[in-house]
């Protein structure tokens, strides 16, 4: 099934639908929906006959990409925190994995609260964090799945032997309110490595222990039917290995400079857009930096146009190289693919999603990150 955007759109009466991208305020972030509508494509339609898909929305925090990938085929979505579940089941997604560990008062009210209205799992590794989610779904009202999680080799969350593995999945198959769905392990060591041989042997050895991990519980008498796993850079590594239910991937849907190298079966579809505010000679100056772009994670931010060169990357400022042509003059706009996806959907509120050259959306950005945002207590 392929992706569509939506028949109309979902901010008509924005003053910005319609405007031509060189119209606009600057800095802006775009989205070509072009691009981003072949990238869920080519994910999908990978992964069809191989592998489930629940790709990461704390990438792209929007509900109207959730609902893309979703008609092209992925089960659900995964999430990083609480607010991003209550926001993509408030949307319509109603299958959701919050893949880490949730603690806290105010975030397990709203954990269980979210559990009432969507089918919600989390990641859990210690008993204690077990109980804490058990009194909450008990006082919440709801119903919550559970997966273990494994550390595979990243030295972050995730039980670290098969006997703490079976007292976390015991004491969930105990406890009222939760269910036991599976098993997850995240092989983030691997999916920066270069070397394209290593990553592989890498992700190849975080499964094996994953998947050892998920045949102990099983032979403990424990039925798992989610194994999840798999990021951008290595979906196509552990996506076909035999055991494992799914993948998590999530930057692939818009791209960044920093894994364009990994993955050239996918595109950019994120930009910011600047404007020039200063030239001398070849050096070009535009109103957009770090904040708004990303910091760079693996690579730069990269000019879309192949005229330009980037130089350097400020908090306010891009330096750029005029290196064919005659370049932009101060007022001109011009777009620089992100440094990192994450980074710079944190740092906007919504996306100008554009199609030949003009807006023809607006699309919210969601639960936003630690700092601008807190969730509500309930």
């Amino acid at each position: 099934m392929d992706a569509r955007a939506p028949e109309a759109a979902t901010s008509p009466g924005h003053p910005d639908v319609g405007r031509r991208v060189a119209e606009l305020t600057t800095p802006v972030l775009l989205l070509d929906l072009a691009a981003l509508r072949r990238n869920v494509d080519a994910m999908a339609e990978w992964a069809r006959g191989v592998v489930d898909l629940r790709p990461h929305a704390k990438i792209h925090k929007c509900v109207e990409i959730a609902r893309l990938q979703r008609r092209a085929g992925a089960v659900g979505a995964t999430v990083a925190t609480v607010a991003e579940a209550e926001a993509l089941v408030a949307g319509g997604i109603e299958d959701v994995l919050i893949a880490n560990e949730v603690a806290g008062d105010e975030k397990l009210r709203a954990l269980a609260r979210v559990a009432r209205a969507g089918r919600v799992m989390v990641a859990v590794d210690d008993v204690r964090g077990v109980d804490l989610l058990a009194s909450a779904v008990r006082d919440g009202g709801a119903e919550l799945g559970a997966l273990v999680e494994i550390d595979v080799g990243m030295g972050r969350g995730g039980v670290r032997g098969a006997e703490e593995a079976l007292r976390v999945a015991d004491r969930v198959a105990s406890a009222a309110g939760l269910e036991l769905r599976g098993a997850m392990g995240y092989e983030g060591h691997a999916v920066l490595e270069r070397d394209p041989a290593r990553r592989r042997s890498l992700a190849e050895r975080a499964m094996r222990k994953l998947l050892g991990y998920v045949a102990e519980l099983r032979r403990a008498g424990h039925e798992l039917d989610v194994v999840s796993a798999g990021g951008t850079t290595t979906y196509d590594l552990t996506g076909p290995i035999d055991g494992v239910t799914e993948i998590q991937a999530g930057t692939y849907a818009l791209m960044d400079s920093g894994y364009l190298d990994f993955t050239p079966r996918f595109e950019p579809a994120l930009f910011v857009l600047g404007r020039v505010v200063s030239r001398h000679g070849d050096r070009v100056v535009l109103d957009c930096g770090t904040k708004v772009a990303g910091v760079p994670e693996l690579a730069p931010a990269r000019p879309r146009s192949p005229s330009l060169a980037l130089r350097d990357l400020h908090e306010e400022h891009a330096l750029l190289d005029v290196v064919e042509g005659p370049g932009p003059d101060p007022g001109d706009a011009a777009e620089l693919v992100v440094a990192y996806c994450g980074g710079a959907v944190n740092s906007h509120d919504a996306y100008h999603v554009i199609e030949d050259g003009a807006v023809v959306d607006v699309w919210p950005i969601v639960a936003p990150g630690p700092g601008r945002r807190a969730v509500q207590g309930g």
